[in-house]
């Protein structure tokens, strides 16, 4: 191998003659040039063919991993660093997201991509790769809180998101059926149509609506790194893991490493968190409702939001009572004011109302608001509405929004009004929340007019004008999804 000097982030090559060999492609590496035409690494298959062979590589590591499932996985690593998944990782990311602290955008990578996707995977190989500080930013939150999110450097990102899909292949195979968050073929949805339905056909007559106090902030990486463990003994995949989870925060230019947590934002940060709760709850949860339970038990997880519903009230509070303890074994901690136990169910309203104690109370989950009510025919059901200040929140921000542009051309403000209610739409136009959804547009219309109005001082906009800008840009809002026990039959 040819001797290489280090530097503080990189690994530089030494100058090699046209027909040598070393970690990079000698020509391309010295002068950082594209590949040369004769260089084979793109032109041997095509795009389409490359993925295929990657997925057949995942569906082996992933029918190896649902034969057995005790068995641990030794040579993992040469699937991250391939620069075919490399590519595909590069390709999947967001082209306009903001920069590390390195300021590498998308397209200026892109620019040389073969050559700096193969001196990424020769310093993975290698184990000259170091992970770089994340850059920490907050947003807003529905409550007023601020959300910490991490904005990493774009060739983490790369490596993580290549990562994931290998880690993703082994662990589908392990994680339980009623975790829902951040996995393939899954979506919040989901998770919310098999709550109501499982509230709906069990004997559900107590929730627990559970939070996790600053879940992704308290993760420990000790306990981590061990779970991973169970599964993967590849010590590169770990000792990437750990450079990733101690490469530190960068937060008004000082720079604070932690034994605790995972940056929000990072494409590993997901998975990671759901092979931490598998471990830390969900096996344990799953082991408690059978053998701890009188009666029925129903679990709904979605990252590190839980809903659970129990037939008997002692059950909730036994299991509350351990959950507490379990977590706090794992540096968790239940949140004491946002952890409710509440009646809820089929006679919740009923039983309530002979106490003289008044309707059910409501829980959120997933931004819904969950309510015990009932059909036009007089069936139980449960109403999901849109959370009130989350509606409170984006109305802002669109107001906010429609001032910067005040003075931009119409059809842009409207075809950017269209992109906002027909996503609002999509998440939220849910069977019995119909009134929200219009109220979103009919808010969203109003803000509108009250910006076209100002934009001159000399004329009025007319409801007249209004109402021809309506018809070309503003989409009407409708139900969009089914009824969850319609979707949910046809998932199972």
């Amino acid at each position: 191998m040819n001797e290489h000097r280090k530097s503080d982030s990189l690994i530089v090559p030494e100058k090699h003659p046209n027909k040598g060999s070393g970690i990079l492609r000698p020509a391309e590496g010295v002068e950082e040039r594209s590949l040369a035409k004769g260089n084979p690494i793109m032109q041997n298959r095509s795009r389409t063919q490359r993925r295929g062979d990657l997925q057949i590589e995942l569906n082996r590591i992933r029918q190896l991993a649902m034969n057995d499932k005790e068995m641990q996985f030794t040579a993992l690593w040469h699937h991250v660093y391939d620069v075919d998944r490399l590519r595909e990782a590069f390709y999947g990311l967001k082209r306009r997201a903001a920069p590390g602290v390195d300021g590498e955008t998308w397209q200026n990578y892109s620019k040389d991509l073969e050559w700096n996707l193969q001196y990424l995977s020769d310093r993975l190989k290698a184990g000259a790769y170091k992970a770089k500080p994340v850059n920490r930013v907050y947003v807003e939150k529905s409550d007023g809180k601020q959300r910490p999110i991490g904005i990493l450097v774009l060739e983490d990102k790369i490596v993580q998101k290549s990562a994931t899909e290998v880690l993703t292949a082994i662990y589908e195979a392990d994680f339980l059926g009623f975790s829902y968050g951040f996995r393939p073929g899954r979506s919040p949805h989901n998770a919310l149509d098999a709550l109501t339905v499982g509230i709906t056909i069990k004997k559900v007559n107590w929730v627990l609506d559970t939070d996790i106090r600053g879940f992704f902030d308290a993760i420990s990486h000790e306990w981590l790194v061990k779970f991973i463990a169970h599964r993967i003994s590849d010590r590169r995949v770990v000792r990437h893991i750990k450079k990733w989870l101690n490469a530190g925060v960068l937060e008004d230019g000082e720079l604070t490493r932690k034994e605790e947590g995972t940056p929000q934002g990072g494409s590993i940060s997901p998975i990671l968190a759901n092979i931490y709760l598998h471990y830390a709850f969900d096996l344990w949860a799953h082991q408690w409702r059978r053998r701890s339970a009188r009666g029925e038990v129903i679990i709904v997880r979605y990252a590190d939001d839980i809903a659970m519903g129990f037939q008997y009230r002692d059950d909730a509070e036994r299991f509350r009572k351990d959950l507490k303890k379990r977590l706090e074994k794992f540096n968790l901690e239940l949140h004491p004011v946002k952890t409710r136990l509440i009646e809820f169910g089929r006679f919740a309203n009923e039983d309530r109302k002979k106490r003289g104690w008044g309707k059910a109370e409501t829980f959120t989950f997933l931004g819904f608001v969950h309510i015990c009510s009932q059909t036009r025919k007089g069936r139980f059901m449960v109403q999901r509405q849109t959370i009130r200040k989350n509606m409170q929140r984006k109305l802002k921000e669109v107001k906010a929004e429609l001032r910067r542009r005040l003075h931009d051309p119409v059809p842009e403000v409207g075809k950017w009004l269209r992109s906002v209610i027909m996503g609002h739409n999509r998440y939220y136009g849910v069977p019995g929340n119909s009134r929200a959804v219009h109220a979103f547009r009919y808010h969203v219309i109003r803000y509108w007019h009250r910006a076209l109005r100002r934009r001159s001082q000399r004329t009025k906009h007319t409801w007249v004008r209004m109402r021809r800008l309506i018809k070309s840009w503003i989409p009407n809002t409708r139900i969009l999804h089914p009824y969850p026990e319609q979707r949910l039959s046809v998932r199972t």
